[in-house]
């Protein structure tokens, strides 16, 4: 995959995570200060279709940034036995507003 703005975290957030308003906001919250460590954040989106739920989507406004974020959060452990997966997304799909992949 070539670079990207857009960056797809995986194994960040659950279903339980998610059953609130109040804890979908809370999370969303707490991954927009984190990812603006890196550089200019644009937009943050967790996935609620079932076929992707709790996947995140950082986009961020330069791909300078975008790289930074995903070495910076790729590995990171959460748990015993679950690391953070961090890649490149196209920006095509994203802007397309496919977030299944």
């Amino acid at each position: 995959m070539s670079r990207s703005r857009i960056i797809r975290l995986s194994n960040v957030v659950t279903e339980d995570d998610l059953e609130s308003d109040e804890g979908y906001e809370d999370i969303l919250n707490d991954l927009r200060d984190n990812g603006e460590r890196f550089g200019k954040l644009v937009n943050v989106v967790i996935n609620l279709k079932p076929s992707g739920v709790g996947k995140v989507f950082m986009e961020y406004e330069d791909l300078d940034a975008a790289s930074t974020a995903r070495l910076a959060l790729n590995g990171i452990p959460l748990g015993l036995d679950n690391f953070i997966v961090a890649e490149y997304y196209p920006e095509n799909m994203y802007a397309q507003g496919y977030l299944n992949a």
